[in-house]
């Protein structure tokens, strides 16, 4: 296992990358522990950050910890590896920090345990995806044939072309499934074309600005578009859901009379 992380991570230069992921995923979790524990109102356990009447949120502290490592890092050369690391962990305890109230930052009030909340954990899970796969070593679409092109321009014209013209319709095709309200597809295509290329001739999911843009009240394909929601993608978002709260905690509460009560 050590041979193996040494040449998978240390050799190639990820350590960093490995040392934000582990932190991120670390810090997520503790975060998360501590507001179900701050919301059981379990009596040994800390209390929410007040000054006054004024309810410190934790994105505050993930936004310092972000500009701490990331000027940390920009300002230590890169032979330091160690602290560069380092940096780059810190940069991960303030990005969980930030990523975990992302819906408060999204709509500018606290939603965090409303249904609007769940837009949080599923930022979370985009970074973590991400973040895992170009840690394991897969490339964005385009990145790694630009990569190869090499610095000394000496790439024939025609090949470069090529190049640019498949980075370009990539990059479409990611947009076209986006706007198509598949946003975990677009972000798989972005490592795997092949993705793109089906979700984008697919039809768009219901609600989506392609389907408002695109699709009339009365069409046929809106109506495909709502039976296959139905049949297909409402138990793959239950699941996904499920997963939701088995990790983070229910998200359909409100809160009213200073107490917790489901929608």
């Amino acid at each position: 296992m050590g041979e193996f992380f040494a040449q998978r991570i240390i050799d190639t230069g990820r350590l960093p990358l490995f040392c934000f992921f582990v932190a991120f995923i670390v810090s997520f979790v503790a975060v998360r522990i501590n507001v179900r524990l701050i919301r059981a109102k379990v009596r040994w356990w800390f209390k929410n950050v007040q000054v006054g009447d004024l309810h410190i949120h934790h994105v505050v502290f993930g936004v310092v910890l972000m500009l701490v490592g990331g000027v940390s890092a920009l300002s230590i050369p890169d032979a330091y590896t160690i602290w560069y690391a380092a940096a780059a962990s810190v940069f991960g305890v303030g990005a969980a920090l930030v990523l975990d109230e992302f819906a408060l930052i999204l709509h500018l009030r606290d939603v965090y345990w409303m249904e609007e909340g769940r837009a949080s954990i599923d930022a979370v899970f985009i970074a973590l995806a991400v973040t895992g796969l170009i840690l394991v070593g897969v490339r964005p679409i385009g990145f790694s044939d630009v990569h190869d092109l090499g610095p000394d321009h000496t790439v024939p014209t025609g090949v470069f072309l090529l190049v640019l013209a498949n980075l370009l319709i990539n990059l479409a095709l990611a947009i076209v499934t986006l706007f198509k309200g598949k946003i975990w597809t677009g972000l798989l295509g972005l490592f795997l074309p092949v993705v793109l290329v089906v979700s984008a001739i697919r039809l768009a999911r219901p609600g989506s600005p392609w389907a408002r843009w695109r699709y009339g009240t009365e069409t046929r394909k809106l109506r495909r578009a709502l039976r296959r929601e139905e049949r297909l993608r409402r138990p793959l978002i239950r699941v996904k859901i499920w997963v939701q709260e088995f990790i983070a905690g229910r998200h359909d509460l409100i809160f009213q009379d200073h107490r917790w009560r489901r929608r």
